[in-house]
């Protein structure tokens, strides 16, 4: 039980979950997911991609803003990777990198 409680959470774990209840949580988190984030037009959207291409190239130190719903986070280093089919880049720092969706990027500007 304590491992099904780690991997799935608490409300998963139920046995008293009802079927109407379980396929309603996706949803709220989905809608938590996508309230307030800002609609970039074009040019910013192409700003953004200019600023990550650019990092890849050179091998500049970059700072991308992320949108969240509970505040914005920044994330600084390098773009070590871009996937144009997935729209996705990894961006490394230290020995640590993540895969970050392009479309949850908010702002990015070279440091």
């Amino acid at each position: 039980m304590g491992k099904k409680l780690e991997e799935y959470g608490l409300w998963e774990s139920s046995r008293v979950l009802l079927p109407e209840h379980r396929s309603r949580i996706p949803k709220d988190e989905r809608e938590m997911l996508d309230r307030g984030k800002p609609v970039l037009d074009a040019q910013k959207l192409e700003e953004i991609e200019c600023t990550l291409a650019l990092s890849l190239r050179s091998h500049v130190r970059v700072t991308v803003v992320l949108h969240d719903p509970c505040g914005n986070k920044q994330l600084n280093g390098f773009v070590t990777s871009i996937h144009t089919h997935s729209r996705e880049i990894k961006l490394q720092w230290a020995e640590e990198w993540k895969w970050i969706q392009v479309d949850d990027i908010v702002e990015a500007y070279i440091v």
